[in-house]
């Protein structure tokens, strides 16, 4: 047998060693977790800061922190700012790595597609949104192109925001993100639904709860969905969609892998099996319908699971797949449909006729709007959103008295609502009151100088009371911001 030099044996162990470290530079790249954490909460164009955002992410930051996560946070970013930490992102993912993206503010859907919206957008028109705000298919898009092995968004911004009023009847929520291969997605509420502000901030509080327990991430984000759905009694119930193809969880250092079963403590020997997930099977017809796209493919799943909460989302689809030159009346629409028996099975649902009412306020039943809106103000009479609505609504059928008390109520509630004050200077108008018109678009203007319906309004009213200079002035100020917006007033019989 040939004997083995000690300079061999050094040259062997060099070699292992390297081998070793190689190895462990693998590993460690494939563990590597970076996490982009973005709270926006003061929008000029807002009647106030929002509450929770800033908040939100910075208890996020630290639980991610916890759990091994590199965290860039940002509050308050602007469109610039948010280009930055977005650049800055995508720059730190390795192929291998996991990278999340959270985002707490408003968010606005155009073109079937999820915009994030940062706090000096100018947004006008719907191009806006897409101008100005960042599109989440993007970025999920861009995190896959860099190699990340697991994608995580998570976005609470399925809000009511102050932008959307500008272009369209009623809040569209949030788009279903186009997920790419190994990838999940989380939202506070529905695609399409929006969540009412709460006392507290509830997705998050649950979120955290759920990501601090052991288990894969799809264990925890169904925990976030029931215990938020427990919280507000139904009323706000998120939805995540996943893609993953590995195990990940957020109670390990890395992507998770199976441990050895521990030996049962003497208190958990005679504890049941932990009972299989009913909605698996759902979930996973859902996504394959979703990544489908096709009316059809949207019927089949309806047809076999005509109930439940996906096939509320599945009916949703089908509602926007039909043509727009051929829009589903009231009778028709799925999603009123849905509402009719969630009410049927609880009277004293409040978001359930709030949302009902949006969609006949949206199909131009302004009668049946204000039955829901009625509903909802008996269930909470300082529901100042409600009773806004049911202003409106009362104008646009012509019971004016009542809908001035309407507005008066929500404005003695809140003083600074801007969109109160916007409709009851609609409702002046409509009772010949062009004097106190402008007093109210006057204060709405002065909350949102560039407000295009109080601006129009105003010189509309101006011109009544014969100020044709400084009418025209406004109304060409309006056409500015909006071009269509003499159509849009015309259509309420204003001209």
């Amino acid at each position: 047998m040939a004997s083995v030099s000690p300079r061999h044996i050094v040259a062997l162990l060099l070699m292992l060693s390297v081998a070793i470290g190689a190895h462990r530079a693998t590993a460690q790249q494939s563990e590597t977790r970076i996490a982009l954490v973005i709270g926006n909460a003061s929008y000029p164009d807002a009647e106030a800061p929002l509450r929770d955002p800033v908040n939100n992410a910075r208890a996020l930051t630290d639980e991610l922190r916890r759990s091994g996560f590199e965290v860039d946070v940002g509050e308050n970013l602007t469109k610039e700012a948010m280009r930055a930490a977005f650049d800055r992102f995508n720059g730190k993912i390795k192929p291998g790595s996991t990278a999340l993206f959270f985002f707490s503010g408003y968010g606005i859907q155009s073109d079937r597609q999820t915009f994030v919206i940062p706090v000096n957008a100018q947004i006008w028109t719907e191009a806006d949104v897409r101008r100005d705000g960042y599109s989440l298919d993007l970025l999920l898009g861009e995190m896959n192109k860099k190699g990340a092995a697991v994608k995580i968004a998570i976005l609470d911004a399925s809000r009511r925001n102050p932008f959307e009023r500008r272009f369209r009847a009623v809040a569209g929520g949030l788009a279903p993100a186009s997920v790419p291969k190994s990838t999940v997605v989380m939202y506070a509420a529905a695609p399409g639904a929006v969540a009412r502000d709460g006392d507290r901030p509830v997705f998050v509080d649950e979120l955290l709860k759920a990501i601090r327990a052991p288990g894969k991430i799809e264990e925890a984000f169904n925990r976030t969905m029931v215990g938020v759905s427990r919280a507000t009694q139904g009323e706000q119930i998120p939805w995540f969609s996943s893609s993953l193809v590995e195990d990940f969880s957020f109670a390990t250092a890395g992507r998770a892998t199976p441990d050895p079963a521990p030996a049962p403590v003497e208190a958990e020997k005679n504890l049941p099996a932990p009972r299989p997930d009913p909605d698996a099977a759902v979930r996973l017809a859902y996504q394959s319908a979703e990544s489908a796209g096709t009316k059809k493919a949207w019927e089949d799943f309806v047809q076999k699971y005509p109930s439940g909460r996906y096939a509320e989302l599945a009916r949703q689809k089908l509602a926007a797949l039909a043509p727009a030159s051929n829009p589903a009346t009231p009778v028709d629409d799925p999603a009123i449909k849905e509402l009719d028996k969630k009410i049927a099975l609880n009277r004293s649902d409040a978001a359930a006729y709030y949302k009902r009412g949006q969609l006949y306020a949206q199909h131009g039943d302004f009668s049946r709007a204000v039955k829901d809106f009625d509903e909802v103000i008996r269930l909470n009479p300082k529901d100042v959103e409600g009773l806004n609505n049911r202003c409106w609504a009362r104008a646009m059928i012509g019971e004016l008295q009542p809908a001035l008390k309407d507005c008066d109520a929500a404005l003695e509630l809140r003083p600074r609502y801007l969109d109160a004050l916007d409709s009851r200077g609609f409702v002046n108008l409509k009772l010949g009151q062009p004097k106190n018109a402008i007093a109210d678009y006057d204060a709405a203007l002065r909350i949102n100088p560039k407000h295009p319906s109080a601006l129009y309004g105003r010189g509309i009213a101006k011109m009544r009371t014969g100020n044709t200079v400084g009418g025209d002035g406004d109304v060409a100020a309006a056409k500015l911001i909006q071009p269509d917006i003499a159509d849009e007033f015309a259509s309420y019989g204003i001209r």
